[in-house]
């Protein structure tokens, strides 16, 4: 947090004059002061003072001056200050709300001693404490105070904590005391908390520490409990001096600890959880500070000091413009202050639980704001000034939150609805949905108060798009769960929470009671709906119609207004609910009849005599018949029985109106003789229940009062039909007396029943027809058929049914009797049409067309539009179809019907339904059927109409010329400007491409702003020009703070300052200065401000901005000399002689150079004048100044004489000058650098002969010639013996352009070196020389050279260098062999280095094979043949293991060339192989895989010695064939694809497709990373393995397998290939060792891996034989070919096999 000064309240006086004590008002409107003098001062907010009062001594008659005012506070509600005094009183002044309100005392408290502090903690308690030590509490409620507790030392000071509800009391025995008036569930401890080393006069209770500080000058913190956090010990620093006072922040997060002269800031450190202290404020002459109060809102911070000022200062850690509406202003890490530029309203938001707030935002129509920390979200309503901190854990911001209910925030995160009300810490619901939209969320909170029911929350949300679910959000249960049959798009709970509306994607609108989980379809072709604000009424349109339901509970009535366009909005105010309508581009309002929505709250209310009498008001109408109606039924609900008989009555019910008007009689009665209201009495109950129509009920009220037979005679006076009283003795007569009641009194339906019950059919039909009930008679005749066999009856029937119009019924009635002609006849006079249809479809076929059309035009008679299309449809009657469509406003299916028409004489239709759709916006519709129905300047209209320029210009450019449409949107757009519809005329300037019209439009009117945004789009080059311009005509009209805007946009800020500085505006032009200048503009303006000023004015403004020595030297600089020696007079003397040298410095630039050496003289700076008058060359006039007032310039003024005299050549006189001046040493170096160096060394020799020497070893030096003096100067020395020198000499010769020299040089130096100096010193000149010969590659000249010294390895070195490897032996060998070793090493390294490993094969061969292995390069390796490098590798298996696998991956090495490779692995496997058998490792896991690597080599080196011979290509397949069984050393892919190519080549086509089709599979197999996909079948009872290791790659290019994968296609389509592997007499695979039945394995031939059966040939070697005739065959090829491959064959099979077989052959 940073401290600002602000302003001064009141200015400190000369003496002492202590101001004792301050407060802030908890509304941050008012702030007291009280001074030594005892008066209280109260200003504003803003720090303007507004009021004062004196206050009073406990007894006046000790005088006013007897007492000091030690503390005050404000109470909380701002309205009353308590004043503590030391005359042992407390007195609690009302000073009102108001400025100016009289001040009156309301409260005192005496008290046994002075009141040292005071805090006003909670409404009524004031806690205070006294001199001797206690601590109180004063109630200003009942004017009483009581100890909460004492001590025995006296109270310095008292502070709460945040919250106010707890307290400390430091003691001046140094103790501290905490109590809590409610410690809000912190657990800490009460009493004493901890002994400071000093009275804690400066205590302060922050969020998470205390701070105490005293005359010891020491702050120490302290934890919850007492113990030492941190230490600041200023005891060292002699500037500071006791500690006074200290203050705590509102949010608890910063204290500020008063001094001398100073503030000390400390801020709390969440993170590191720890006080860190920031800049201390240093105020100079302040003074001790004996005052301090923080605003509550935490942004202003009071000072008060010992010589009664009030300093002011701003508390913020920053502050930012948010939106440039809202002044974001954080005074603490918890607490930020938001202020509405606009209206000055400020909202505090805070951290109730301390944390850091991060970035504020404004959002939802700049009402709502919402902010994070790192645990909590908070939300606020700065309209309501509602605000609420709910837990919150982070979500990365990821949150959406709606704010379209003015009650509660609605929070949308990772499918998760949560519900905040304004105003409350909890979160309020949440629920799950994905369906984030507040059309489909509605919540309700208490917005209609209804009787019975304290808190009424509820809300609707979608768990899916057909579901609805409604949740009590006070008790967190489910109300109901409503399942649609279509997807919803809007719904919307009533105010009370009982009743929901929801419309679904057909536009159907449902309404749902809640409570008893009843649906029902309200309105189909919903376009817009809503409940009207404070009642449960309901507007809707449907189409063309207005439709308001006044009583939802009968949603069946409903009244209904014609349209001509659509509802927009529903406004209620001032009495008066009007539902608005665009009709085209006008508005209209239709005004709902207040009375009835006033019904509906009545009701709500519970309020029936209200809603009876407001009822009584109104006509009888289908809306006030239905309120009738809910009245009446809600009030027999609650027995308020008059109110029910007065409803039946308004209903026209006259039967229940006399029964209520007799229940009413009965009930008054029993009220007047027994008390109540009646209604509890047995035959009130029955009347009711018989009202009901629940006749049991009635039945037990009276059962359980009489049981007699006139009980009964009154029951069925009132009950509507004969009830079967079972087993009673009377039964018949009582049937008989009610039928002759009924006959006497013309009941004669109930007759009817009567008689119908007892079977008598004709009778009760004769009685319904003498009631005058047809439709009845003629049910029960078509329910019997003996009636409907009498043609009597069914004449009569009929006749009375045609004779009342129920001609449906007769129609009905004479299609039993099979009368279809009359049946159809009736059914058409009484418009039954779909019978009349279905009838006619079997009787008449040929009148059904007519029928539909007759139907269809009775249902446009009857309104019915939308049911009529069909029917036309059906008749082929497209015109009236397409008429009623329009009617029924059903456009789409009119314009569907429309479009398959043919004749050209319905294209009229399209007008029509064109003007629909532009009516209703849909403006693309619309205009595709203008153009269709040829009404294209229609379409256009329809466009300008909406304002959608753009559009209609299209379609105007298809029809019209250019130049017309641009005249024409000209000529609008103008009309448009002068109607004041700026904007319109706009769109339609820039529609024909003419912004410079819109542009002068705007200039025209003055509107600059848009003006400005017309610029900045279409001519963005003139965009700072035109601001100017603006800025400039503002200016002239002295419209400076537009024209100060405008400067501003055109980076024009200097403009903007010379404005307001020649409108002598001052303080503007410093402020845009200050805002828009650089770090020096402001002040150049308060230098001409004070300029203008002049005098002591000028003076006090540039003291007022601390800019006076910064004004006087801009004066100076800007040689504005005489206003900076007036400011400098006047305030600033030191200065002077500043200005004084400034002068003269700008008199010398000016060539006044007289004048200048004045100024120089009046600066105290003659010296400047002399070197003037030198820089001038007026040396005369130098030196009068230099003797007249600097003596010691004097010798310089010869200096540089003489070296002007030097720059001329006049070296005499320059010498003369110098010699004056006591200064040889410039000579010499003069003379020196003009390369004199006689002179130089007759000047020294003559005036320091000391350095004498040195100037000579000087001139000796390098820097004296150039190469061909260095030689000379060598060639001296050498030649008078001074070899050393010449030596040196020679060696510094250094010229790279002469390489010939440089060799001569340094040899010769050489040369002398090694003749005439010691051996040692020889040595060193070669360890120079040598390294240089070297570096120019004369490799051989340093060797001689340290071969004349004995320096053997140098020599050897220099031609190792060289690479004259030769050359460098001969010298070892000769001269030193022990360095033999040392050069072949060497060579080995080069060659090494060099990567010549064929070279190093020669010298090393265990270097070079190492190196082989670590290239790969395994054939070179093998091709080496490493056999004493085998034996030193033995134990090193991986090596072998990794150069055979890394060979047998290769690819393209089953051919002839590939012999020696696989001989050569083949004999170095074999030499493991035997010395494995004879170490340790015999036998073992390891052995015996070399053995098989040994025999898959042999394999591949016999194939291709077998590849290189025609005869031979059998045992070659059979070789490749044979080698599939050792898959799981060499790479699959690589052993099919070979073996099926062998097999191929020697045309075994079955074994070639069976192997290419499994390479094919198993190079899919590699490609996917897998061979789990594998189909072993073709393998079954072989000994191929199945389980082989996945190669790491393709051994086989992608065109090859491409080429195998045609070829196993092709051979796959050919019947004539078996697609098996042949068998031999075993029944076993050929190639397979082991025998499929037996389990017996066979050896392998060691010339075809096939195996050996009957005809074998054994070696001498256990386990070595081969097939005899392979062997006879190889021998034979071998002995005819002399091929020398397979000669080295047979000698390996001799020496693997322990020698040939007896019969053998021998070659040689």
């Amino acid at each position: 947090m940073q401290l600002k000064y602000l302003k001064t309240l009141l200015t400190p006086q000369d003496g002492a004059a202590k101001v004792t004590c301050m407060a802030w008002a908890p509304n941050n409107a008012k702030f007291a002061v009280c001074t030594i003098d005892r008066v209280v001062i109260l200003y504003d907010e803003q720090g303007e003072k507004k009021d004062r009062f004196t206050t009073k001594p406990a007894d006046p008659k000790y005088g006013k001056k007897t007492y000091v005012v030690k503390s005050m506070a404000f109470s909380p509600d701002s309205t009353k200050i308590a004043v503590a005094q030391t005359d042992n009183i407390i007195f609690v002044y009302k000073i009102g709300e108001e400025w100016g309100d009289k001040k009156v005392i309301c409260n005192k408290f005496i008290q046994t001693s002075a009141v040292t502090c005071l805090v006003w903690t909670s409404e009524h308690a004031i806690i205070f404490g006294l001199a001797e030590g206690k601590i109180r509490q004063a109630n200003t409620k009942t004017s009483k105070s009581s100890t909460i507790y004492g001590t025995d030392s006296y109270v310095v000071s008292l502070t709460t904590n945040v919250s106010g509800k707890g307290i400390l009391s430091g003691h001046a025995d140094g103790t501290v005391v905490r109590y809590f008036v409610d410690d809000e569930g912190s657990g800490e401890s009460q009493g004493k908390l901890l002994t400071h080393a000093c009275p804690p006069y400066a205590l302060a209770w922050g969020t998470n520490s205390i701070i105490v500080a005293g005359c010891d000058k020491k702050i120490v913190a302290y934890g919850k409990e007492g113990h030492v956090l941190q230490t600041f010990d200023y005891s060292r620093d002699r500037s500071e001096k006791e500690f006074t006072v200290a203050a705590c922040s509102p949010s608890g997060q910063s204290i500020v600890v008063g001094s001398y002269d100073r503030l000390r800031v400390f801020n709390w450190s969440p993170r590191k959880g720890v006080w860190d202290e920031a800049s201390p404020k240093e105020i100079p002459n302040l003074y001790t500070i004996t005052a301090l109060s923080w605003k509550k809102d935490g942004s202003r911070l009071s000072v008060g000091t010992l010589c009664g000022g009030v300093e002011l200062f701003d508390c913020c850690l920053r502050r930012s413009i948010y939106k440039n509406k809202f002044e974001m202003t954080y005074v603490g890490l918890s607490q930020v202050i938001v202020k509405n530029l606009s209206t000055g309203t400020r909202v505090v938001l805070k951290s109730q639980y301390g944390y850091e707030i991060d970035e504020v935002k404004v959002m939802g129509k700049d009402r709502y704001l919402v902010a994070h920390t790192s645990d909590t979200l908070l939300l606020g309503d700065l309209v309501f000034n509602k605000l609420s901190e709910v837990a919150w854990q982070g979500s990365g911001g990821n949150e959406k939150f709606f704010f379209e209910n003015e009650t509660v925030c609605m929070i949308f995160n990772a499918g998760e609805l949560a519900l905040v009300e304004y105003g409350s810490n909890e979160i309020l619901g949440s629920v799950r949905t994905e369906f984030m939209n507040p059309h489909l969320i509605s919540v309700r909170l208490n917005e209609r108060r209804q009787k019975g029911v304290e808190d009424n929350k509820k809300l609707a949300y979608l768990i899916d798009i057909k579901t609805i679910a409604i949740v009590d959000l006070v008790g967190g249960y489910n109300l109901g769960t409503i399942s649609h049959d279509s997807k919803i798009d809007w719904l919307e709970l009533n105010e009370t929470g009982r009743k929901l509306l929801f419309r679904d994607k057909k536009l159907r609108l449902h309404l749902y009671d809640i409570a008893s989980s009843m649906k029902n379809t309200m309105l189909s072709f919903c376009t817009y709906v809503q409940w009207v604000p404070g009642s449960d009424v309901v507007v809707a349109q449907n189409r063309g119609n207005l439709c308001v339901w006044y009583t939802i509970d009968s949603p069946e009535r409903v009244t209904m207004f014609s349209l001509k366009g659509d509802i927009v909005d529903l406004e209620r105010s001032n009495g008066k609910t009007e539902v608005i309508v665009t009709e085209g581009v006008n508005s209209v309002s239709y005004t709902l009849d207040e009375g009835l929505i006033e019904f509906g709250t009545a009701i709500d209310d519970g309020d029936y005599y209200r809603a009876t009498a407001f009822l009584e008001t109104l006509e009888m109408s289908a809306e006030t018949e239905a309120m009738w109606k809910t009245l009446s039924k809600l009030s027999l609900e609650a027995q308020q029985l008059h109110i029910a008989e007065r409803c039946f009555a308004a209903l026209g019910d006259v039967s229940k109106a006399r029964f209520l008007n007799e229940t009413n009689k009965i009930a008054d009665a029993v009220s007047k003789e027994y008390g109540g209201d009646g209604t509890d009495h047995y035959q009130v109950k029955a009347r009711l229940a018989m009202l009901d129509k629940n006749f049991k009920l009635a039945e037990m009220y009276y059962m359980e009062q009489v049981k007699n037979t006139a009980v009964y005679d009154q029951l069925f006076t009132h009950v509507k039909c004969v009830y079967p009283f079972k087993g009673h003795p009377e039964l018949d007569n009582l049937r008989h007396s009610y039928y002759s009641y009924l006959m006497e009194t013309n009941q004669n339906e109930k007759a009817g029943e009567v008689k119908e019950n007892e079977g008598d059919f004709t009778g009760a039909v004769n009685l319904y027809l003498k009631a005058g009930l047809p439709a009845k008679a003629a049910w029960l005749a078509m329910s019997r058929d003996e009636l409907l066999s009498s043609h009597d009856i069914i004449s009569r029937i009929t006749a009375a049914l045609i004779k009342g119009e129920f001609y449906e019924r007769a129609g009905d009635l004479f299609e039993r009797t099979r009368n279809n002609q009359r049946a159809l006849e009736c059914y058409r006079k009484g418009n039954a049409f779909k019978k009349a249809v279905d009838l006619a479809r079997v009787a008449f076929p040929a009148e059904v067309v007519k029928l539909e059309e007759v139907w269809g035009d009775y249902l446009v008679q009857q309104k019915q539009m939308d049911a009529a299309i069909n029917h036309y449809i059906e008749a082929g009657r497209s015109t009236k179809a397409i008429e009623a469509a329009i009617a029924a406003r059903q456009w789409k299916k009119a314009l569907h019907i429309l479009e398959q028409q043919e004749d050209k004489t319905a294209a009229k239709y399209y007008l029509k339904i064109a003007q629909h759709y532009a009516s209703v916006q849909e403006f693309e519709v619309a205009e595709r059927l203008f153009v269709k129905g040829d009404h294209t300047k229609d379409a256009i209209d329809m466009y300008t109409q909406a304002g959608r320029w753009e559009q209609a210009h299209k379609l105007a450019v298809k029809c019209m010329s250019q130049e017309d449409v641009s005249a024409l949107y000209i000529s609008r757009a103008q009309e448009l400007e002068k109607e004041g519809k700026y904007k319109e005329a706009e769109r339609l300037f820039t529609t024909v491409d003419e912004p410079d019209l819109a542009i002068t439009m705007y200039k025209k009117n003055k509107m600059y702003d848009d003006m400005i945004r017309l610029v900045a789009v279409h001519h963005k080059d003139l965009l700072q020009e035109t601001h100017i311009h603006l800025a400039k005509e503002l200016e002239a009209e002295s419209r400076f703070q537009e024209a100060e805007y405008h400067y501003l946009e055109g980076q024009d800020w200097k403009a903007a300052v010379n404005m307001y500085r020649v409108n002598d505006m001052w303080e503007e032009a410093y402020r845009i200065a200050k805002t828009n200048g650089g770090a020096s503009a402001h002040k150049q303006v308060a230098y001409l401000w004070a300029k203008s000023l002049g005098g002591d004015a000028a003076v006090k403004l540039l003291n007022k901005f601390g800019f006076l020595e910064t004004a006087i030297d801009f004066a100076a600089d800007n040689f504005t000399f005489d206003f900076a020696f007036e400011l400098a007079r006047l305030a600033m003397k030191p200065k002077i002689p500043d200005i004084h040298l400034k002068n003269a410095m700008f008199l010398e630039d000016q060539g006044k150079f007289n004048e200048a050496e004045t100024e120089f003289i009046r600066a105290g700076k003659p010296k400047e004048a002399v070197l003037m008058h030198v820089h001038n060359k007026d040396w005369s006039n130098a030196q009068r100044v230099a003797e007249a007032h600097d003596p010691e310039s004097v010798a310089d003024i010869l200096v540089s004489q003489a070296k002007f005299c030097f720059d001329q050549k006049e070296f005499q006189k320059a010498e003369a000058f110098l010699l004056r001046a006591q200064r040889p040493e410039l000579a010499i170096k003069y003379y020196k650098d003009a390369g004199m160096w006689t002179d130089a060394m007759r000047i020294c020799k003559d005036y320091l002969p000391s350095k004498l020497s040195i100037l000579q070893k000087e001139y000796e030096s390098e820097g004296n010639w150039g190469v061909e003096g260095m030689v000379e100067q060598a060639q001296e020395w050498e030649q008078t013996g001074e070899y050393a020198r010449a030596i040196d000499c020679y060696l510094k010769v250094k010229d790279s352009s002469n390489m010939d020299l440089l060799m001569k040089c340094w040899m010769k130096a050489a040369e002398l070196a090694i003749k005439f100096l010691s051996h040692d010193k020889a040595v060193e000149v070669s360890q120079v020389v040598g390294p240089r010969l070297i570096q120019l590659r004369k490799y051989s000249e340093a060797a001689e050279l340290y071969l004349n010294l004995d320096l053997i390895k140098n020599a050897i070195d220099a031609f190792i260098e060289g690479e004259e490897w030769n050359k460098a032996k001969r010298v070892a060998k000769e001269l030193d062999p022990r360095l033999e070793e040392y050069v072949d090493k060497r060579y080995k390294e080069h060659l090494k280095n060099q990567g010549k490993v064929d070279s190093l094969v020669g010298v090393d061969v265990v270097a070079a094979l190492d190196m082989y292995a670590e290239r790969g390069q395994w054939e070179k390796w093998i091709n080496t043949k490493p056999k004493s490098y085998m034996i030193h590798l033995l134990q090193n298996f991986n090596i072998y293991k990794r150069m055979f696998l890394e060979l047998v991956s290769l690819r393209d090495r089953d051919c002839a060339e590939a012999y020696q490779m696989w001989a050569n692995l083949r004999d170095i496997l074999l030499l493991l192989c035997e010395n494995l058998t004879k170490s340790s490792e015999a036998n073992s896991s390891a052995h015996e895989e070399f053995e098989q690597m040994l025999l898959v080599a042999h394999y591949y080196a016999t194939r291709s010695a077998a590849k290189g011979i025609d005869q031979l290509s059998s045992v070659a397949a059979k070789l490749s064939i044979s080698l599939l069984r050792h898959t799981e050393l060499i790479p699959a892919d690589k052993a099919f694809y070979e073996a099926g190519l062998a097999a191929k080549a020697v045309e075994w086509e079955n074994m070639a497709f069976i192997f290419l089709n499994r390479f094919l599979d198993l190079a899919d197999g590699i490609d996917e990373g897998t061979l789990d996909a594998l189909d072993h079948t073709d393998f079954q009872d072989t000994d191929i393995p199945f389980e082989v290791p996945v190669p790491s790659k393709l051994h086989v290019i992608v065109e090859k397998r491409e080429e195998i994968r045609e070829w196993v296609l092709t051979v796959s389509m050919d019947q004539r290939v078996e697609q098996v592997l042949p068998k031999d007499e075993r029944g076993t695979y050929e190639a397979s060792l082991v025998a499929v039945g037996s389990g017996i394995r066979s050896l392998p031939c060691v010339i075809t891996g096939y195996p050996v059966q009957r005809n074998k040939i054994e070696f001498k070697r256990p386990g070595m034989a081969a097939n005899k005739d392979d062997w006879n065959k190889f021998l034979m090829a071998t002995k005819t070919t002399h091929s020398p491959e397979c000669q080295d064959v047979l000698k390996f099979i001799t020496q693997w096999c322990g020698g040939l077989p007896s019969a053998g052959y021998s070659f040689h």
